[in-house]
């Protein structure tokens, strides 16, 4: 037999063969691996492979007993906790079967229990309630079993002991397992903390739909560590969780607080429709649909039909749903989202902005003031604060200047919008220049930067929807055409609002319609608001979902949909 090699420089006890090519490490595992072989051994590479000696050997055959030793202890260990697994599994099956012995019957003697929601339980302390939700924790402690029970409206530390912790329902009660509870509740004891600080004492309980556990249990189809795209297919089981909640209840109570807001400042709000035929933001971004034989698209957005409401129900808003074909995969960016967007008359572009920075601060007043959406605010955004007025506003041209002075540079783009690149690849950066359309990156970073609102006003007219107001220009003045036009940037998020002043004279409306290429005829009735009785007004659009975004410091605006749509994405 051939030699058993020993480098103790580059061999390997875990992977080594003995041979020359793959020695081992040590002569220790060597002489417990092969304890009738010979043995030739050596430092390192750059030494020679020798027979050990005596000293070797006797030393290496200490080492090798202890190995033996370690093996043997490792065997009885494995071989004893096989055992206990054994018999751990022989007392929960015993316990299984007896349990299936135990019937648990309401006892009729006891005060008949109130039905209630999690939510509104605080009135009835010390009294009988009866209570159903999902299983949102599950902890078994000896032989009492901690269940945090959620109906949507809270959580609720639920407490079964004794024989109503010895069911079988009980044993293999599993998370997401929807149960009702009947028991006392109890202010939970000083010193101790549980949801809403009461518990219930769970005198009678039973399952109204199992959870399956094993392979298909909740936690193995959806966890923290899910993909985003796991994430986005189980968006039905992500919901769940208590940050997408608190982020959809936070979204309810915005939605509400800007309706009393926007209320108080006496505007109506209408429904306007989703299928329409006019183009509002630009061909280029519209889902188009056959109607009934006639070209049709979901809307980009309601300020056309908004504006018609003016003469007769005063200023007016609506919360509706808009579409944007844009193939744009950016966390500020979805294909459906819901459009908060009002229309005031008799204004001037100050009052537009004045107003706009009103309903903002109101609203996130309101939201403060109630305690359950503050506590939302708190558990989503723990450092959130108000923002102070006035908000900063910066003139478009002067937010050009600011950008140059800061550095803040965009990528260069041939005449076709196509990015020019350097010898390396990389994209050519240059200074803003009026005319430019400031680049989203651009754009937050002066945000962040600045670390307030900030009204960003007066874009040219080239880089704005036909229908906005111009401003004037001085007789003989050269350079572009400036509109009366505002987006609202918030720190984190970017632009939130956009709005403006509408053209209000009819001739000046039916020349941007020339201008753009559009067809006046399907605006006939759009037309029609400026022929009979024309007047001052404008408008804006808010995205709730960015707004939110803003809000709860969420990453994305996907958090802030209850089911998110961007390109791609249209299940479930």
């Amino acid at each position: 037999m051939a030699p058993i090699h020993v480098d103790e420089s580059a061999g390997s006890d875990e992977t080594g063969k003995g041979t020359p090519e793959q020695p081992y490490q040590t002569l220790a595992f060597a002489l417990y691996s092969h304890p009738d072989e010979k043995f030739l051994s050596r430092k390192d590479a750059s030494g020679t492979y020798e027979e050990p000696t005596q000293s070797a050997l006797k030393k290496a055959k200490k080492g090798a007993d202890g190995i033996e030793k370690k093996r043997k202890k490792a065997e009885e260990l494995a071989e004893r906790e096989a055992k206990e697994q054994a018999a751990a599994r022989e007392r929960k099956e015993k316990r299984l079967e007896e349990s299936k012995k135990i019937v648990l019957q309401e006892d009729p003697s006891l005060p008949a229990a109130t039905k209630a929601k999690i939510g509104k339980l605080t009135p009835l302390r010390s009294k009988r309630v009866k209570v159903s939700g999902w299983v949102h924790r599950l902890r078994d402690q000896k032989e009492i079993i901690f269940v945090v029970l959620r109906d949507g409206t809270g959580f609720l530390q639920c407490i079964l002991s004794g024989q109503v912790a010895q069911t079988y329902d009980a044993l293999t009660l599993t998370l997401e397992s929807t149960i009702e509870v009947i028991g006392t509740l109890k202010t939970v004891p000083e010193g101790q903390t549980a949801p809403g600080g009461h518990e219930l004492v769970v005198d009678y309980w039973k399952v109204l739909g199992a959870s399956p556990g094993g392979e298909d249990a909740f936690t193995n189809r959806l966890n923290e560590k899910s993909d985003p795209s796991i994430q986005a297919d189980l968006r039905h089981l992500v919901l769940r969780g208590e940050t997408a909640s608190a982020t959809l209840k936070l979204r309810s109570a915005l939605l509400n607080a800007f309706r009393q807001t926007l209320g108080d400042h006496d505007l109506l709000e209408v429904t306007p429709p989703c299928l329409v035929q006019t183009q509002v933001e630009g061909g280029a971004t519209l889902f188009k649909l056959d109607y009934y034989g006639q070209p049709a698209f979901l809307t980009q957005s309601s300020q056309l039909y908004l504006e018609t409401c003016l003469p007769s129900l005063g200023d007016v808003f609506c919360v509706q749903e808009s579409f944007r074909a844009e193939n744009s995969h950016t966390r500020r960016h979805l294909s459906e989202y819901t459009h908060l967007e009002a229309e005031l008359a008799f204004i001037t572009f100050d009052d537009l902005m004045t107003h706009l920075e009103s309903v903002i601060c109101e609203t996130v007043n309101k939201l403060l003031q109630d305690p359950a959406s503050a506590a939302l605010i708190k558990q989503l955004n723990p450092t959130f604060t108000p923002p102070e007025r006035p908000f900063l506003r910066l003139s478009y041209v002067d937010a050009i200047k600011w950008l140059n002075d800061h550095d803040i540079k965009h990528e260069a783009e041939d005449e076709q919008g196509n990015v020019i690149k350097d010898e390396q690849g990389n994209p050519v950066m240059v200074e803003h220049k009026v005319g430019d359309d400031i680049a989203e990156a651009a754009e937050r970073r002066m945000t962040d930067i600045l670390a307030r609102p900030v009204f960003l006003h007066g874009f040219p007219a080239e880089l704005k929807a036909f229908y906005m107001k111009k401003i004037p220009k001085e007789p003989g003045a050269g350079g572009p055409t400036f509109t009366e036009s505002c987006d609202l940037l918030m720190p984190g998020v970017g632009e939130i609002v956009g709005g403006s002043m509408r053209i209000a004279d009819e001739e000046e409306l039916l020349a941007a319609y020339k201008r753009e290429g559009i067809d006046p005829a399907p605006y006939y009735w759009f037309t029609d608001q400026r022929k009979y009785g024309t007047s001052e007004h404008g408008g804006y659009g808010l995205g709730v979902e960015r707004f939110l975004a803003w809000l709860a410091k969420r990453y994305t605006v996907r958090e802030c949909s209850l089911y998110p749509r961007w390109p791609g994405r249209a299940t479930p």
